[in-house]
């Protein structure tokens, strides 16, 4: 960028812009110029109807670190009333939800506490008692208060030196080459390096000017504010923010009155070119069904009644998380979209630390621009799923549950096999995952595999363990397309990848490397498989949609960076027979060769790339072939496998035997924020050669560990995000858990401080669950199975 300072161009002066004006100029950054097409401050848009509910508790971390710092920040300024918010159960089922979000609070460091039906009453007198079974209680919950941050915020930047340019309506975004190089308005030109689309429910009309698709649907949401109730404004302010999720609904105090928010009614989309308000006419009947719920609760309501209300919009995404990053084509914009009041102030340090330092300390994958695959930026796949969301934003939903439509839409050229073995599948980046097949029902090894809890039963079968045990006794094979495939090439592709990743790539080809990629904190940002196929060509195993943008974004002139994921497929054939299957078959494929190598060669008529790899611990290869001749290699693999005992083999029997060796799945068990070395994977790291992150790398200190811990239950199956205890204080969680199913150890992996020791206890729906540290990797600690 030109100049010491960058100039700063942010569009939007809602909350977000103003709380990343704050966040930029206090880290250095004073060129900021905010324009809005309004005239004032958070005018116009969602922050200035926003009821401002702030509740923590989040299954995501990076989103409950938003909130928290926001509830932090806004405290601090003065806008922020800590009355706490009190969530309640109706039902069993939302009960021990509430348990479960009780342990989320817990593992992301947000004090809560669980409470009986009188203690709700007690903290609201108004409700009805006899419906009430608990409730879950956050102290540091409350009541933003969103004009005012936004100006707040904006009157410490503008201090710093900012400048804020109201009824300034964008017409075009300026650039040359391939950087951004200012703003266009009615009024004139604003130069910029920096410019970043804090436009909200505009933000999709900011992206077509850039070519960018911004994924988000303004949708509107009802809130009714009723009359006076029978208790003082100063009581009724006093108690907490209340939600009710059963019937889709949260309560906060306006005065005398309620406000009520509901998202039981129609999904209500609205086209980004419709808007001239945010606030749409209240339609009474789309609120009748919430009024009956909430005069249900709250008894008293029915002599208040309903005042006046409206149809506010906010936006929507087809997963419900921000969009924050880095156009993938276009350096220096930037998106913070998608953002409510909530994580408002966390989001937008976090984008000031990515602009400012090239990388927040918070992980925010979950959230990047870039995660979504190509054909998750459909418009119809947009707002279907966003509404979708809308919808379940209150619903009790499993961490396995996958979307029910559009589907399918992404099917390896396995599918129709894979249908015709009653495959159960899930779904994720819209490939249609099979997770156990029905015929293998019969495998006597079905009755070897342990009943487990009502929760972890949910998107399971005992298939899954049988599954798992005859890829361990004989051979199986398992559809790994899905998995992100990129193709590296061109004349400085080895030294653009030696300087991107860890571990050395300098090797003969037919040379395969785990090796890792970090950031510039030095932080794990992906772990790759990367096979030299001749001197200037590598195909690089990855984990999605960022790795292609980040290693895209890096690559020079001189190199490619191709997805080469839909015009392929691969299976896994893993197991003590997987050598005995191929001799019979690969003609030109040398089953002798060793781990970590690579082939070109043909399994009969079908020319595959065969590499010796196993994901789950066994002998076994990796085998690519283009996908016109996927449904042949299956049934070639298939015919072969008969005489051996082959089965498919699905993503229930994957993780388990991925976990009894120990591998780490990136995303889950480690991320930017982790070092490679605490996360378990130094031995990728080779400190004799250069890479990113190197310098940042070796000046971190840690003090925490992941840990492999087996627990004693075998029914105790937890599902990733349980709080973990030590001598009674929390002091970390799960990232990765599964049954181990041939060491008949049930498995979880955490985030621990380094020096426990002895054993701790995950707290699972309520209940303290003990377990202990052991020795990785439980299964073939010695290599022996995949080196045979």
């Amino acid at each position: 960028m030109p100049g010491e300072v960058p100039r700063v161009v942010l569009v939007g002066a809602g909350i977000v812009g103003c709380a990343l004006a704050d966040e930029l100029t206090e880290r250095g950054f004073t060129d900021v110029t905010v324009l809005d097409q309004a005239r004032g401050f958070a005018a116009g848009g969602s922050s200035g109807h926003a009821p401002g509910l702030v509740f923590q508790t989040n299954p995501c971390r990076s989103m409950t670190r938003f909130a928290r710092y926001t509830v932090e920040k806004y405290t601090a300024l003065g806008c922020f009333d800590q009355v706490g918010g009190l969530e309640i159960a109706t039902t069993e089922a939302r009960l021990a939800d509430l348990s479960r979000r009780h342990g989320w609070a817990t593992s992301w460091g947000v004090e809560s506490r669980l409470v009986d039906a009188d203690e709700v009453a007690r903290l609201h007198p108004l409700l009805d008692r006899e419906q009430v079974l608990g409730g879950f209680l956050t102290p540091g919950d409350g009541l933003a208060k969103p004009v005012q941050a936004a100006e707040v915020q904006a009157r410490r930047a503008i201090g710093r030196g900012a400048r804020f340019e109201f009824g300034q309506e964008v017409v075009a975004v300026e650039t040359s080459g391939d950087r951004v190089t200012g703003v266009r308005t009615g009024t004139g030109t604003f130069a910029a390096d920096v410019v970043v689309s804090c436009a909200g429910m505009w933000g999709p009309l900011l992206g077509e000017m850039v070519g960018l698709t911004v994924p988000l649907v303004p949708m509107a949401h009802q809130y009714a504010f009723t009359g006076e109730v029978p208790v003082s404004a100063e009581a009724l302010a006093r108690q907490p923010i209340l939600r009710h999720q059963e019937a889709d609904l949260y309560f906060r105090s306006h005065g005398r009155a309620l406000g009520i928010g509901a998202y039981g009614h129609r999904p209500m989309p609205v086209d980004a070119r419709d808007i001239t308000s945010s606030e749409l006419p209240f339609t009474d009947e789309d609120f009748a069904p919430s009024w009956a719920a909430a005069v249900e609760l709250f008894p008293v309501l029915a002599q208040a009644g309903v005042e006046r209300g409206f149809n506010g919009l906010f936006s929507f995404t087809s997963d419900g998380m921000p969009l924050l990053g880095e156009h993938p084509g276009l350096a220096g914009f930037w998106v913070a979209e998608a953002v409510w009041i909530t994580h408002s102030a966390g989001v937008a340090r976090a984008v000031a630390e990515w602009i400012v330092d090239g990388q927040p300390r918070l992980d925010v994958h979950s959230s990047d621009l870039n995660r979504f695959e190509q054909v998750q930026l459909a418009p119809d796949y947009v707002l279907e799923r966003s509404c979708q969301n809308f919808a379940e934003v209150y619903d009790l939903l499993h961490p396995l549950q996958p979307m029910e439509s559009p589907r399918p839409l992404r099917t390896s050229p396995f599918h129709t096999r894979q249908q015709e073995l009653g495959a159960v599948f899930l779904e994720a980046a819209g490939w249609e995952r099979p997770h156990w097949f029905e015929a293998n029902a019969d495998l006597p090894e079905v009755a070897e595999v342990p009943a487990r809890g009502e929760w972890a039963s949910r998107y399971w079968s005992p298939i899954c363990g049988a599954e798992a045990l005859v890829t361990r006794r004989r051979v199986a094979m398992f559809d790994m397309t899905p998995l992100k495939r990129l193709e590296v090439s061109g004349a400085g592709a080895l030294e653009f990848l030696q300087r991107m990743t860890t571990n050395n790539l300098d090797r003969k080809p037919g040379a395969v490397v785990y090796t890792l990629l970090l950031d510039e904190t030095g932080g794990v940002r992906s772990d790759l498989t990367i096979a030299r196929l001749d001197a200037t060509t590598f195909q690089v195993g990855a984990n999605g949609n960022l790795d292609l943008a980040w290693l895209t974004r890096h690559a020079p002139d001189d190199v490619h960076v191709t997805d080469i994921t839909a015009g392929t497929c691969c299976i896994g054939l893993w197991g003590p027979r997987a050598r005995d299957l191929l001799n019979g078959i690969a003609h030109t494929l040398d089953t002798g060769k060793g781990y970590f190598t690579a082939q070109r060669a043909f399994v009969k008529n079908v020319p595959v790339t065969a590499l010796r790899l196993s994901y789950v611990g066994e002998l076994g290869w990796e085998l690519y072939t283009t996908a016109d001749l996927g449904a042949k290699l299956w049934d070639t693999l298939w015919e072969a496998g008969q005489e051996h005992g082959v089965i498919a083999a699905g993503r229930g029997a994957f993780t388990s035997l991925r976990l009894e060796k120990g591998y780490r799945s990136w995303g889950t068990d480690m991320t930017g924020e982790h070092d490679p070395f605490e996360a378990g994977l130094g031995f990728a790291v080779r400190e004799d050669k250069d890479f990113l992150g190197k310098e940042a790398l070796a000046q971190r200190v840690s003090d925490k560990k992941l840990t492999c811990l087996a627990i004693d239950d075998p029914e105790q199956v937890v599902m990733g995000s349980e709080p973990v205890f030590h001598h009674g204080k929390p002091v970390g969680y799960v990232t990765s858990a599964a049954y181990g199913y041939t060491t008949g150890i049930n498995i979880a992996y955490a985030w621990l401080p380094s020096d426990v020791d002895g054993e701790v206890e995950i707290e699972y729906f309520g209940v303290r669950v003990t377990a202990r540290p052991v020795e990785e990797p439980l299964f073939d600690p010695e290599m022996k199975r995949l080196r045979g």
